[in-house]
């Protein structure tokens, strides 16, 4: 549901403490809910202004700041799975994240987690066995 409009926001709030009209009669006047009318009271007074608040939780990742940390674990631990990557990176910093947290952040770095580089090498190795 949308916020409401400022203007019947301040016309809520001033009904309620300029005219001195109830709680209940301003609800009933505006065709809102009582709750309504107590919030935008109380964050009147406390806040000083009507504003609607932002919806939605904040989107923070334990993975924001740790650039340096992820590119030391993947370049440790270059065949390591995604979860196997989650797992370490809970037991060094303290902070479990979720597989997709861990592909978003390794796509981001432009670490790509494809193995083309060990088969790369164990062709190299089957072709130097071949060869002796």
């Amino acid at each position: 549901m949308k916020a409401y409009p400022m203007d019947l926001r301040e016309k809520i709030v001033k009904a309620h403490i300029q005219e001195k009209i109830s709680i209940r009669k301003v609800a009933i006047k505006f065709d809102v809910s009582k709750s309504l009318v107590q919030k935008l009271v109380k964050q009147q007074k406390l806040d000083g202004n009507l504003q609607p608040k932002q919806r939605g939780k904040p989107q923070s990742s334990h993975l924001r700041n740790a650039e340096v940390e992820l590119r030391e674990l993947v370049a440790e631990n270059h065949d390591a799975t995604i979860v196997e990557l989650c797992e370490l990176f809970a037991m060094k910093t303290g902070n479990w994240v979720s597989r997709s947290a861990m592909c978003r952040s390794l796509q981001k770095l432009g670490l790509n987690r494809k193995k083309k580089h060990c088969k790369v090498a164990k062709q190299q190795l089957q072709e130097s066995k071949s060869l002796e």
